[in-house]
């Protein structure tokens, strides 16, 4: 696993750890997780399907949407349990055009909602964006879910909507404003509070929000006011990622 830090609001001061200690709950006990957003998806679920994974539970990695294909990968419950063996996390789906990965078939899906310990969806694409904001068929998350995390890029921050954003045209509409506008740390906070926004489908799960890339001395202070504004909203599930550019 790589080296990563993460950052969080403890009796109102900044705390540092690690990514695997702010989610040991998570870890603790069986969930099917759903990651959304921009800036970082992929990187995160692969660093919590190995936290899993260490932690001895049976985990899959799969998408609703689709990614690029891995080198290894399952396309049944029987191929997944030689990983889970092993120690290891299992990649799970069905082949796509000539280098994408889908969502597992129909049997697979329900033998591993059966039997896995733990499941991470990637259930939103970003096309390597920072942030975004969901088109009317986004996100694709599963019934099943029980999270949803939305991730998001600190380095999409004083940046112009048309150079860091996925689907320019629906964050514009989000934050009322133009395609020239620069990305503030209340335009992150609104964004990921909206139910037009990092929220949408989320309904009654659980909620919350990884701010990556924050990875220099500037990123860390405008994810700490972020954090600061988020809990004055009322909304203490948030962290900082750094390191995580797996």
């Amino acid at each position: 696993m790589a080296c990563a830090a993460a950052y969080w609001i403890q009796d109102g001061v900044l705390s540092q750890g690690t990514p695997e200690a702010y989610f040991s709950g998570l870890i603790e006990k069986e969930h099917v997780i759903s990651l959304v957003g921009g800036g970082g998806k992929s990187s995160l679920q692969r660093y919590l399907c190995a936290a899993f994974a260490k932690g001895g539970m049976k985990t899959a990695a799969i998408t609703t949407t689709k990614i690029c294909r891995p080198l290894h990968f399952c396309r049944t419950i029987e191929e997944c349990r030689p990983c889970w063996s092993a120690g290891e996390y299992a990649i799970c789906g069905e082949p796509y055009g000539e280098n994408k990965l889908s969502m597992p078939d129909d049997a697979a899906l329900a033998a591993l909602l059966a039997e896995a310990d733990a499941i991470v969806v990637e259930a939103d694409g970003a096309h390597g964006l920072p942030i975004k904001a969901p088109a009317p068929h986004e996100p694709v998350i599963l019934p099943q879910s029980d999270i949803v995390i939305a991730v998001m890029g600190l380095d999409a921050l004083d940046e112009p909507v048309e150079r860091v954003c996925h689907r320019p045209e629906q964050v514009c509409a989000l934050l009322c404003c133009d395609m020239q506008h620069r990305l503030t740390c209340r335009d992150a906070v609104r964004m990921l509070l909206s139910q037009q926004g990092a929220r949408k489908g989320v309904g009654e799960r659980a909620f919350y929000a990884v701010l990556n890339k924050c990875d220099d001395a500037r990123r860390l202070a405008m994810g700490e006011e972020i954090l600061h504004i988020l809990r004055r909203e009322g909304f203490a599930r948030a962290v900082l990622t750094a390191g995580m550019h797996l």
